[in-house]
């Protein structure tokens, strides 16, 4: 296969490790984590996928993994809602130092272990971590301190990712469109855009090619919380991050070619990774209409510089059941297939 394809990131968790979590103790839930991913990984197989995940088994979200078992955070921080009415709340730091309890790069050496076939890893943008520092500060820890000590976590978070042998480390940033909900005159967007790029700014040529960033407008209990806001306020400012791949919700949009023809102006030298199935939608795609999604999306992106991929994870938060393991691994094997059936109608 010419055209590259990887998934994004999580896969719902077995019923049977969700039904177990927060009631089961700790040498239990190692082996349903443990079962799980291995599990995770025969299905990514089955797939034919040529680059895998580890379906973030063990990780209780997308975005709380690094302040699991902290104990200077308090409950009552910023809240995110979603457009059914649901939301969620990121807890508030109390107190400094900032550390990561936990760096993703341990997942990836669980999941390694288990196969031979590439494996990503997903991080957290230093830009999400920066909203648990609480709005009115903290008496002896100032702001600049805290973000300087989330910039040297957040690069550690990638760089021992790197060392561990991920195939490539994508950056989570489903907040970049919301920001521009909270705030349309792009101030925090472009706050955000800087503290990422400081995180960013130690990396250079291979490991830098090796770095991309993911934007969606969330996806959790099959709701969002920003796709109502228009892409063409995003990009421009997106496509200033300093990685060589850029991941983006697509299949879900109402206007694709719209965003394609921006997106083909912006890409640069970069592989700009368009997303191809919907995890949203509970219908399964066929291999056919993927293959037409990705067509079309080569009429604006030079074929060199185009993947494919899935809008969003599955299940970004770990208690999230609203999609079904069989659906996910269906949409992502039609991603797979469609995908080569694109390379082999263009040719390469």
């Amino acid at each position: 296969m010419s055209l590259r394809t990887e998934p994004i990131g999580s896969i719902p968790r077995p019923q049977s490790l969700v039904s177990a979590l927060g009631s089961s103790g700790p040498g239990e839930l190692t082996a349903l984590y443990d079962e799980a991913v291995v599990d995770t990984i025969r299905r990514f197989e089955e797939t034919g996928s040529p680059v895998i995940t580890n379906g973030e088994q063990r990780k209780p979200s997308f975005v709380g993994y690094p302040l699991a078992g902290a104990d200077n955070l308090a409950p009552g921080g910023v809240i995110i809602p979603f457009a059914d009415g649901h939301t969620r709340q990121l807890p508030s730091l109390r107190k400094g130092p900032f550390r990561y309890r936990t760096y993703a790069a341990q997942y990836l050496e669980a999941a390694r272990k288990h196969t031979r076939l590439p494996v990503k890893q997903a991080v957290i943008s230093a830009s999400a971590m920066s909203l648990i520092y609480p709005a009115d500060g903290i008496s002896d820890y100032s702001r600049d301190v805290f973000l300087a000590d989330l910039v040297r976590e957040a690069e550690a978070d990638i760089r021992r990712a790197l060392a561990a042998g991920a195939h490539c480390v994508q950056i989570d940033f489903t907040e970049a469109r919301l920001s521009l909900k909270l705030d349309p005159s792009k101030s925090l967007l472009k706050s955000f855009i800087d503290l990422n790029n400081r995180v960013l700014s130690g990396f250079r040529g291979e490991e830098r090619a090796r770095l991309g960033v993911h934007t969606c407008p969330g996806g959790d209990q099959d709701s969002t919380h920003s796709a109502d806001v228009d892409y063409a306020a995003l990009l421009p400012e997106l496509f200033q991050l300093e990685v060589g791949n850029f991941y983006v919700q697509l299949a879900s949009e109402p206007d694709r070619p719209r965003v394609l023809e921006l997106l083909g102006q912006l890409a640069g030298d970069r592989t700009v990774f368009v997303g191809v199935t919907d995890p949203i939608d509970p219908r399964v795609e066929t291999p056919e209409e993927v293959r037409e999604r990705v067509l079309e999306a080569a009429e604006y992106i030079p074929v060199e510089q185009l993947g494919t991929t899935d809008d969003c994870g599955f299940s970004p938060f770990g208690d999230d059941t609203s999609t079904s393991r069989d659906t996910a691994f269906a949409k992502v094997a039609a991603r797979v297939a469609g995908t080569r059936q694109a390379s082999e109608k263009l040719g390469i």
